[in-house]
């Protein structure tokens, strides 16, 4: 039976990673000339490919031992990318205003975490579903909090609901959940103590 393991894929195998969001848009030529475009998923989701690199054989070890344990292709896991993993730009540092995660209603104890992309023309919020939980700062109309915690879902659950109108931000740190895109992994040794995978393919799961 398929899980989620919640062990990070090693990070130095995750710098030097090739990849990033994958959209699925529905494109109808019409007869006029024109077209029709749709968007059946409502989340984009990720893609990588963590091979390539040379390494020692010990570090080809780690991966290959790291792979067993997942069982390929079965069982999730986190990664973290280096160019999207914060709250922030990658080099800022985190604050606990980062992202708007909604407005009080003086009901609403619960806020999940997401985090909006975008410009004057659109934006998105994508739903953060592995944050690094430590690294989790929340504020209340700019007020940095600690009364509340993360639930299974990692959402932001306070002890007693924001005020109607409160600005509920937050910054945190956060992981992809994903998991192996093959059930094979092909080494290849070239040196006397180095070699390489030539892929590693993962992709993002739901959770």
């Amino acid at each position: 039976m398929s899980a989620f393991h919640d062990i990070l894929f090693p990070l130095r195998w995750a710098f030097g990673t090739t990849g990033g969001p994958e959209r699925r848009t529905d494109v109808t030529a019409l007869g006029s000339g024109g077209e029709e475009r749709n968007a059946p998923w409502a989340h984009g989701r990720r893609l990588y490919d963590a091979g390539a690199a040379m390494k020692s054989l010990d570090d080809l070890a780690e991966l290959v031992a790291f792979f067993e344990a997942r069982r390929g292709r079965l069982h999730g896991f986190r990664f973290r990318d280096a160019l999207d993993f914060k709250s922030c730009a990658p080099s800022h540092a985190i604050g606990p205003e980062d992202q708007n995660l909604g407005e009080g209603d003086g009901a609403s104890t619960i806020f999940p975490l997401r985090k909006l992309y975008g410009d004057a023309a659109a934006q998105y919020f994508r739903p953060i579903a592995k944050p690094v939980v430590d690294s989790v700062r929340v504020a209340v109309n700019g007020v940095e909090t600690d009364t509340l915690y993360l639930n299974e879902a990692s959402a932001v659950v306070f002890e007693a609901a924001p005020i109607s109108g409160a600005a509920i931000t937050a910054g945190f740190l956060f992981d992809v959940p994903v998991r192996f895109d093959s059930d094979r992994l092909e080494v290849s040794v070239e040196h006397f103590n180095a070699g390489r995978i030539a892929s590693i393919p993962l992709i993002e799961i739901k959770i």
